[in-house]
């Protein structure tokens, strides 16, 4: 380092080639004690000594021993005395030039011992007893002197320079009010004294003197100024002290200065609180050089100085952020002004097409900053346009909504009716079928009848033609018994025949034994016996027997009904359709298995299950992929937790003598809503006018009905024949409203009329939702597919341990999202979205065809039937009602609402019909699944799809930026260079500033680091902005 030297770097050469004996390292604790001290000279921020203290002792002892092997080459006093030699007003002007030739020096030494010495070193140039910035100060000040002072007005005796260092005098102490940093609040004040110390014996003594004034220029025509303010930088790094420094060093002419300083006020104006201290500098230094406007001088120099480009690009990053900087927006504009009155803007436009790269971009980042108050103005009249076209647009859509509830009630109306007329038709196809299938039956059993009396007559047929034969060939003779039977008798020259082995007179009564004939008095009788399928021959007939004669075959069965197919039954009784097994499937990995609830095969028969092919579905899909993504160990089961049932306490009425007081005091507020006397309101309970009566009174009254104690008292009262008028308002409409004959049934009626009305037109939604929700789930053939591609997949992953199922609840949907893949990142249901996307794109809006699922999941149906019942047990109160009492207002009512009733009735059970339907559908029971329960499965399914859908898109999106990043770092170092800079304007298009807080390093981090990356940018709203929101509004 150039301000340390080794110790024995100043013997002779052979050191150089000599290894350093290592000292023995001492005990532990007096190791740890010199390590601390050597970290603490370090000055180390506290991750980096954090990171040291964890070194061994090995390293510790090396470190410490490195660091005690070099010393300091020159203390501070020593650059102290040698800066105080230069300020000696008492030396002679040859031997100042002598001394001075040597102040460069010094000062670069200074700068490089401030930068690179330990913390102690740099505190011990600071403290009271050196007073080293003091020290500094006055040199920097001394080194400026002639400039301040306009050198060539003092040669001409011109008296206006004092007025000036008077000036730049006060402006000093004036400074003190732009208030330093706590943290370093001794430092500044040391430095202000040492400044107006230095200035005040100036003007007092020096100023007259021409010796004093060109020593000073002397050496500002050196690089002492610009080392003065290195040193001064170097000194901030460590503490940030205010900017009331700076402002001696604008006028000097050395660009490198000039460049230095300007990023220092940069850099101050980053710390929070630093933009004030800047702006009261340049204040100051407005007062002290007489300034028409302040930055002046600044502008000036920025005009002139059109070859470097250096200087520019600082002085431009200086501007953008000291105006832009700024949190408060009317100041900032201000600023903006101050430096557009000083020609900014017009340079600006001109070196808007620099060749410098660095100012082109400092060029740029201002005018993205600059506040346009105009077009500010003219985005804040176009926001009120479009404020009042959005609320247009919202009272529009209001509207728009309100239409497209009664649209949506009218559909489910619709939808509703459509479903009644449905399982109307079903029922009437259902009566049909029976009728047809027993028709069928009969029309079967009489041409059984029939081709059995033909086979018959057929036969009697024949055997007469056989008889006639034989008597004709003398075989037998026929003769007529008394009796009136026919009896056969053998001729003995004929030949045997059939009968030869009887004897002659045999009767043919008993032949018919073997041969199945008969033959009486009406003739000779078929094997159906008399009024039997034979046919009746006549007395003269005879009956051939034929031993070999066969029984006619059984009749044929019945066709089966078109459309159907015969039943079999395979180990599933009389169930109509068989269940083929399915086989294990064999993975190739061990998959995780999915928790649902299968049906068993008994339950399938009817359901949608047995409609759909699940096999066909994995000849379709690539199950390999499917493997790959979820070979993993299988997910527990979600434990359905049921929240605790809130047990509502019932208050038990209070009994009471009379009245109890705050029964009394109730009824009274009651009595006081309706506004009428204690007549009025009985007269109106017992000739059920509503009109007189409003149904909330009636309600609010039902909680006052007389108890029978209440009645017990109010009797006794009156057979004591006590005044009434003695009697509070209360207790005398208690005792006139419990002598009103049937109170409570005329209560109950008149609630019930006053609200049917609601009652129905509340009830009437809740079945059509339930009725179109039904129709749509068990009609919709998307959802069968969906169901058909999960049970696919799950069959797949549980085959190898659980074996296939035909079928699953409807709850095992939610257990979709807990299947997850090996890496955690997708879910058996992403997984099917992907499917559906790529194989059955035509599934993706499956949900379109699930109507009003969401209406009906908050449907109570038990309660609703409930309801129900009760307006119908509540219509024939008032049927007995009228029956024993003419009442015109209940007749009048019963005639307009029994149909309404009837209507509801019917649409309650058409909606339980149907959800019985599609919940046996599903293969769930009603009983045990209300759609409270069933709808919300396909609420959440749905729900959980799109979600699902929604994350398949942005991982793709993720997955497409990470491809585009890996091409892109193929590209060329040009293009990436355009792309870093692209990046770097958007992260500084915040709106919200960074401010850097005052410790060690600060200022050399936002010069190293943030000013000479980036440049100053803040996020603004643009007219183009509002206008193109207008015109879409529009």
């Amino acid at each position: 380092m150039g301000n340390i030297e080794s110790v024995d770097g100043q013997s002779d050469n052979m050191k150089h080639h000599m290894m350093p004996l290592k000292v023995p390292m001492p005990d532990q604790s007096e190791l740890e004690e010199r390590f601390a001290l050597v970290l603490n000279s370090m000055n180390l921020p506290p991750d980096k000594a954090r990171l040291l203290r964890q070194y061994d002792n090995d390293k510790k002892w090396d470190l410490i021993c490195d660091q005690e092997r070099f010393q300091v080459k020159n203390p501070p006093h020593t650059y102290i005395s040698k800066l105080r030699g230069y300020l000696d007003p008492g030396v002679t002007r040859k031997k100042f030039r002598r001394r001075v030739q040597e102040s460069t020096k010094v000062l670069r030494e200074l700068e490089i011992s401030l930068r690179t010495n330990h913390i102690g070193w740099v505190r011990e140039f600071l403290n009271d007893e050196n007073r080293g910035l003091d020290i500094l100060v006055e040199y920097l000040s001394f080194a400026q002197c002639a400039v301040m002072l306009n050198f060539e007005g003092l040669d001409n005796g011109e008296e206006g320079s004092l007025d000036k260092a008077t000036s730049w005098s006060r402006s000093i102490e004036d400074l003190h009010q732009s208030g330093a940093q706590p943290f370093c609040n001794t430092l500044v004040r040391s430095a202000r004294q040492s400044v107006l110390r230095y200035v005040s014996s100036a003007t007092a003594l020096l100023l007259p003197s021409l010796k004093t004034i060109k020593n000073s220029r002397l050496v500002s025509q050196k690089d002492d100024v610009h080392v003065c303010i290195m040193c001064l930088r170097a000194i901030m790094n460590y503490q940030v002290l205010t900017g009331e420094i700076h402002y001696q060093s604008h006028p000097h002419v050395t660009n490198n200065t000039q460049t230095l300083v300007l990023e220092l006020l940069a850099a101050v104006c980053l710390v929070r609180g630093g933009h004030e201290i800047i702006l009261s500098a340049f204040d100051n230094f407005k007062e002290v050089c007489k300034e028409k406007h302040r930055f002046e001088k600044l502008m000036d120099y920025f005009h002139v100085e059109d070859g470097n480009i250096d200087f520019m690009v600082a002085c431009m990053q200086f501007i953008n952020i000291m105006v832009h900087s700024v949190e408060d927006m009317n100041f900032r504009v201000h600023l903006q002004y101050e430096f557009t009155k000083l020609g900014l803007d017009d340079y600006l436009e001109k070196s808007k097409y620099t060749e410098s790269d660095k100012l082109s971009v400092q060029i740029q980042a201002y005018l993205d900053n600059v506040f346009d108050v105009g077009g500010l103005l003219e985005d804040a009249e176009t926001k009120n346009v479009a404020l009042e076209k959005v609320e247009e647009l919202e009272e529009h859509l209001s509207h728009v909504t309100e239409k497209l509830l009664e649209v949506e009630n009218e559909t489910i109306m619709k939808v509703a009716d459509l479903e009644k007329q449905l399982l109307q038709k079903d029922k009437d196809l259902h009566v049909i079928r029976e009728t047809y299938e027993s028709t069928n039956t009969q029309v079967h059993t009489l041409r059984r009848m029939i081709k059995e009396k033909d086979a018959a007559f057929q036969r009697s047929f024949n055997i007469e033609k056989r008889l006639l034969e034989m008597e004709q060939q003398g075989t037998i003779r026929l003769r007529k018994k008394p009796d009136g039977d026919i009896a056969i008798e053998p001729l003995g020259g004929g030949s045997g025949g059939g009968g030869g082995s009887r004897g002659p007179g045999v009767p043919l009564g008993d032949f018919g034994q073997n041969g199945g004939f008969s033959v009486g008095p009406g003739g000779v009788t078929g094997p159906g016996g008399p009024g039997g399928p034979g046919t009746s021959l006549p007395s003269a007939m005879l009956v051939f027997y034929s031993t070999g004669a066969n029984a006619p075959p059984p009749p044929p069965m019945a066709p089966p009904l078109p459309g159907t197919t015969p039943n079999f039954i395979l180990n599933m009784g009389l169930s109509g359709k068989t269940i083929r097994i399915k086989k294990p499937i064999k993975t190739k990995f061990r998959l995780p298995i999915f928790n649902w609830t299968a049906l068993k095969p008994n339950q399938i028969n009817g359901t949608v299950f047995s409609e759909i092919d699940d096999e066909r579905v994995l000849e379709e899909l690539d199950v390999e992929k499917f493997e790959e993504l979820f070979k993993t160990k299988a997910q527990g089961p979600l434990v359905d937790l049921c929240g605790p049932k809130t047990k509502v306490s019932q208050k038990a009425a209070n009994k009471v003598s009379l009245l109890d007081a705050n029964r009394s005091k109730n009824l009274a507020i009651t009595l006081r809503k309706a506004n009428k006397s204690t007549e009025e309101i009985c007269k109106a309970i017992q000739s059920f006018d509503l009109k007189a009566l409003p149904v909330d009174f009636v309600e609010c009254l039902m909680r006052f009905l007389p108890t029978e104690a209440e009645g017990k008292t109010m009797r006794q009262y009156e057979r004591e024949r006590r005044p009434l008028d003695a009697l509070t308002d209360e207790d005398r409409f208690m005792l006139f409203f419990s002598k009103i004959e049937r109170l409570t049934q005329r209560m109950n009626i008149i609630t019930f009329v006053g609200n049917f009305t609601d009652n129905v037109s509340m009830l009437t939604p809740q079945l059509n939702a339930i009725i179109a929700a039904s129709a749509s789930v068990k009609s919709s053939p998307k959802l069968k597919r969906m169901l058909e591609i999960i049970l696919a997949l799950g069959n797949y992953m549980n085959s190898s341990k659980r074996g296939s199922v035909y079928g699953f609840k409807l709850q095992s949907l939610d257990l979709l999202l807990d299947t997850k893949s090996t890496d955690r990142k997708m879910t058996l249901l992403h997984y099917i979205a992907v499917v559906v996307k790529e194989k059955y794109p035509e599934l993706a809006n499956f949900f379109n065809e699930l109507h009003f699922v969401d209406k009906a999941a908050a449907v109570s149906l038990e309660n609703v039937l409930l309801d129900v019942r009760e307006l119908g047990k509540g219509m024939d109160l008032i049927r007995r009602e009228c029956s024993l009492h003419d009442h015109s207002v209940l007749k009048g009512f019963l005639q307009t609402s029994d149909t309404q009733l009837d209507k509801l009735q019917k649409d309650a059970k058409t909606a339980e019909e149907a959800f019985n339907n599609v919940v046996n559908y599903f293969g769930e029971s009603s009983k045990t699944t209300p759609p409270s329960v069933f709808f919300p499965v396909f609420v959440r399914f749905i729900r959980a799809y799109k979600d699902a859908v929604v994350d398949n898109e942005q991982r793709k999106k993720q997955e497409e930026a990470m491809r585009e990043k890996l091409l892109a770092q193929e590209k060329s170092p040009s293009q990436q260079q355009q792309e870093l800079i692209s990046e770097l304007r958007k992260r500084q298009a915040k709106d919200h500033r960074p401010v850097y807080e005052g410790k060690d390093g600060t200022i050399e981090d936002i010069i190293t680091g943030g000013l000479d990356m980036q440049p100053r940018r803040c996020k603004l709203r643009t007219v183009s902005n509002l206008t193109l929101i207008n015109q879409h509004l529009q």
